[in-house]
């Protein structure tokens, strides 16, 4: 039904990103971007066998609206969730 883009992977971002995973009617499709996308990947990996939500994963830096800007062009999501930490450099 819906598609959603979700900017973040830590602690934060991944509980909204699993809740999300556990409403799949809602939320059918989800892309999990940071910019270290290994760490999307592994959680991409732990949540696939248990939902029936589509999870993608994309590498962005959020610092730099280009990239975002091409991402979310890119996706065409329904819903952009941005969970990012200000002053920091960690996801």
């Amino acid at each position: 039904m819906s598609k959603v883009l979700i900017i973040g992977c830590g602690g934060v971002a991944s509980v909204a990103i699993h809740k999300c995973c556990q409403v799949p009617e809602v939320f059918t499709d989800i892309c999990i971007a940071s910019r270290t996308k290994s760490k999307c990947d592994k959680l991409a990996a732990e949540l696939a066998p248990k939902t029936t939500t589509n999870i993608t994963t994309a590498q962005v830096d959020a610092d730099h609206v280009d990239e975002l800007i091409a991402l979310i062009k890119s996706y065409q999501p329904d819903l952009v969730i941005l969970r990012k930490r200000t002053g920091t450099t960690t996801d």
